[in-house]
């Protein structure tokens, strides 16, 4: 029996992902608490919280996943509804935060929006946040509230650690990854490559050239978020036109969207490994495709808030 059973530690979920919030109240080894999201006839969301949670830790899970305003607007409601009911704390859990792309002013006269959902979910009344892979990891920084920040390169390391692969290099699909990819290489013990590529327009990429010795080996392509998958697959298309035996891809939030499973499918790459930040339809489950949980890492930073451990001992 669970130690956590008759705590004030209480898990709830939202639509997002109710997948991985199973898995994460089994970890904890509890029930996720009772609430229903329904909709009124116009579109209009209504959330209840059908038991007490009066003076309790309450944790809610939460992907701001697409459809993203949806998932963000529930998210919302449910903080204002935990703080009404007298929660003594509000932690979100958002494994995939969405907006984070929207970071900086690229250009003149445009919002960053990263700041301002991370406005919105403070104002609301959020404790504290869970997060995982961080587009950026300055976002934190958005916040004024304490930020769990955990890494999905363990996860994904362990995965190919296990398959035995030879002579691999892991390659960033970019120079905003590098530091990502210099993470993997160090649990992999693998040296790495940088693929230089140039981004006419937002979803279009431009393969240039790679630097590093990709030649006779097995390439490992990892990144935060696979969206379009165009930047990934004309990257594994680049490895093997400069002699890389095979190609496999991951990265921790599979977003998969508009041509992205068309693109994999018919691309290069062997293997595209994932985590299940975001839940996939279907549609998306394709033999290409593998899927990891990061329900034991985010179930074990959970019990460390909640019991006031540190959580950066997770990765060390």
């Amino acid at each position: 029996m669970s130690q956590y059973l008759d705590s004030n530690l209480k898990l709830f979920a939202l639509n997002s992902n109710m997948q991985l919030a199973q898995e994460i109240a089994k970890v904890i080894g509890i029930e996720l608490g009772k609430c229903s999201v329904s909709r009124f006839s116009d579109g209009e969301i209504q959330i209840n919280i059908e038991e007490s949670i009066r003076g309790g830790d309450v944790f809610v899970i939460q992907s701001t996943s697409a459809p993203v305003n949806e998932h963000l607007m529930e998210l919302l409601i449910m903080i204002d509804a935990l703080k009404r009911a007298s929660a003594k704390t509000i932690n979100l859990v958002i494994p995939y935060y969405g907006y984070a792309r929207q970071d900086r002013k690229a250009r003149s006269r445009e919002p960053i929006t990263a700041k301002l959902v991370a406005n919105l979910l403070e104002t609301a009344g959020a404790s504290r946040v869970i997060m995982l892979d961080l587009h950026a990891p300055q976002i934190q920084g958005f916040f004024d509230i304490p930020i769990d920040h955990l890494m999905g390169v363990p996860i994904l390391a362990d995965y190919f650690k296990n398959k035995n692969l030879e002579d691999i290099v892991i390659v960033s699909p970019d120079h905003g990854g590098v530091t990502r990819a210099r993470k993997m290489a160090d649990r992999l013990k693998a040296p790495i490559a940088i693929i230089d590529k140039r981004r006419p327009k937002p979803n279009v990429a431009e393969v240039m050239n790679i630097v590093g010795q990709v030649e006779g080996k097995t390439a490992i392509l990892i990144d935060d978020i696979i969206d379009t998958a165009g930047t990934i697959t004309l990257a594994a298309n680049a490895l093997i036109e400069n002699g890389a035996v095979e190609v496999y891809a991951c990265c921790t939030h599979p977003v998969l969207s508009g041509p992205a499973i068309e693109r994999i499918q018919n691309s290069k790459i062997k293997e595209l490994v994932v985590t299940n930040t975001i839940a996939l339809p279907e549609d998306k489950k394709i033999d290409k495709i593998v899927q990891l949980s990061v329900a034991p890492l985010i179930g074990e930073a959970i019990i460390r808030v909640y019991e006031e451990q540190s959580i950066s001992a997770l990765f060390d």
